[in-house]
């Protein structure tokens, strides 16, 4: 795989410190070259399938060769694994805390390491803090990844086994599909983990979530203002909206929540 100096970073972090410029920091010293780009900082803290979901939505908008790096870690510092993928043309680093299994379940052809701690030294990197991996392993290897002077099957051990995910993955039975609700927006839209192709044969798709029925619509101004509706969002998946209003809000419900859709409504 020919890479192309792109890393994408996602964490929990926030936008409150120095934390994620300075992992750009490190990176950029040591590839002065690279083009760093910031997908997500506002991952719910200590909730890796947020993170999993947009980075598994989100790397086919990025050129092949790109690293993407997804850090919500609270297990930092401990011995849990970290995960070095080739996949699709990319690149992927995590721990593995669940963060990528949804993705790793339905990539036959992933090749799939754990990092080898060893390698470190050989890549000049230093001993690790205990609780700011992002900065002194997941930086300079995205690095190192990006300039293409390593790569997985050089630093880690290939492996067939991962922490599974946090989430089941939807439900598909006749005429219905169940799911999840994995995050909620800035709007307040509540987006699933139902994918488009699970009710591409429904003939009058209805969303069942916090005891109302909801019809699908292809978009927010087919609504009347405060109305709710379901709709197949930019990223190919259901969510959850209320016209010029705030949906999580006025139905009480956050990310977790269960999410049906039937093909029709209730008579």
């Amino acid at each position: 795989m020919q890479p192309s100096g792109v890393i994408t970073i996602t964490t929990d972090f926030g936008h409150k410190g120095p934390f994620a410029a300075v992992m750009k920091g490190v990176i950029v010293s040591r590839f002065p070259g690279a083009t760093v780009i910031d997908l997500a900082h506002d991952i719910p803290a200590q909730w890796p399938p947020e993170a999993g979901f947009w980075v598994s939505r989100s790397y086919r908008y990025f050129p092949r060769g790109t690293v993407h790096i997804a850090i919500v870690d609270p297990g930092v510092g401990t011995e849990r694994d970290i995960l070095i993928v080739e996949y699709d043309g990319h690149y992927f680093m995590a721990p593995d805390n669940g963060l990528l299994a949804q993705m790793l379940d339905d990539a036959d052809d992933a090749a799939v390491f754990t990092l080898d701690f060893d390698s470190l030294g050989r890549l000049g990197i230093g001993v690790p803090s205990a609780t700011f991996h992002g900065r002194d392993i997941f930086a300079p290897i995205a690095a190192e990844l990006a300039a293409g002077r390593t790569r997985p099957v050089a630093i880690g051990t290939a492996t067939c086994e991962w922490v599974p995910a946090w989430l089941d993955p939807p439900k598909a039975t006749d005429g219905s599909v169940s799911g999840v609700i994995v995050t909620v927006d800035t709007f307040g839209n509540l987006i699933s983990n139902i994918d488009s192709a699970l009710i591409d044969g429904f003939s009058e798709p209805v969303a069942r979530i916090a005891g109302h029925q909801i019809p699908m619509l292809t978009t927010y101004g087919r609504a009347k203002p405060g109305e709710y509706l379901a709709l197949i969002n930019s990223f190919g998946v259901v969510e959850i909206a209320r016209a010029e209003s705030n949906a999580a809000e006025g139905l009480g419900a956050e990310r977790g929540a269960p999410l049906r859709v039937t093909d029709g409504y209730d008579t």
